[in-house]
């Protein structure tokens, strides 16, 4: 496992982790004199007309993407907002490309939001994916399947588990280069009994590492992540599964926190997700 100490250059933050209440470059500036080597925008800090002014910005602070945010949900009552959602993450994935982003995080989707075919709308998603394939090629651009915990299965993700974005990113190799990959996210699956198998089976495939903690008690499942090592994940043994596969991307952060981390001084949050992975990580 790679030694974080003094290491912050393999380290990423998410700019989802300072609430999204600055610019782009505003925020490039204060990730990079914090030390860290890579940041990962969400769609709603880039100007999608002209991702080339956020990209200048980010290689102007000496920083790398370690990927965009994220796809459009492809779950859809009806054909047309299925094709309105492929359309949307086209796009998506040549603004990565444009910023220099490797990949774009898939969020999926949950049940249509009329829906309570399971079965349908997972199949449905996985067509949705399968259309992007050629645009994916083109662009250089790899689409990280990010399994989400069960918890969110009905509205955001009908993707819940390693073990099953392992079987879609099989399901979905067709033979030609490879475009699909996995976003592992600590906070979403922790918990799975079957990790450390799941992780050994998903080695060709991770693209992304992500990190926060689940509070013991936690208040709200989407906006209540804890700062590693305010939790119940054991980080560390986590991290040590993931790079004995061989990965070697860098260690993101990515915390939801309305009522904590969000309100406090951008910087203050910066100081302390790097304490943070170099001591819990």
């Amino acid at each position: 496992m790679r030694d974080l100490s003094g290491r912050l250059d393999l380290c990423c933050i998410n700019t989802a982790t300072l609430g999204h209440r600055e610019t782009i470059e505003r925020i490039a500036e204060r990730v990079a004199r914090a030390g860290f080597g890579f940041v990962t925008p969400w769609r709603r800090e880039i100007d999608e007309a002209h991702p080339q002014r956020a990209a200048a910005a980010i290689r102007a602070a000496g920083l790398k993407l370690g990927g965009y945010c994220r796809t459009t949900y492809f779950s859809a009552d009806d054909a047309a907002g299925r094709r309105a959602a492929i359309d949307d993450n086209r796009r998506a994935i040549e603004v990565a490309a444009e910023l220099g982003a490797p990949l774009l995080v898939a969020v999926v989707g949950g049940l249509s939001p009329h829906s309570t075919d399971l079965r349908g709308d997972r199949q449905a998603i996985l067509d949705g994916i399968a259309a992007l394939r050629p645009t994916l090629r083109a662009c250089g651009v790899t689409l990280a399947l990010e399994p989400l915990h069960p918890f969110y299965a009905a509205d955001r993700s009908l993707l819940n588990t390693l073990a099953q974005a392992v079987d879609w990113c099989e399901a979905l190799d067709d033979g030609g280069p490879r475009c699909i990959g996995i976003a592992l996210d600590a906070y979403h699956v922790w918990w799975d009994p079957a990790l450390d198998a799941s992780i050994a089976r998903a080695a060709p495939h991770l693209a992304a590492f992500h990190v926060c903690d689940w509070r013991r008690e936690t208040r709200d499942p989407l906006l209540d992540r804890a700062m590693m090592g305010d939790g119940v994940i054991d980080l560390r043994g986590l991290r040590a599964a993931v790079e004995a596969t061989g990965f070697s991307g860098p260690v993101e952060v990515e915390i939801f926190s309305r009522d904590d981390w969000w309100h406090r001084d951008p910087d203050e949050v910066l100081a302390t997700c790097a304490e943070r992975l170099q001591r819990c990580c």
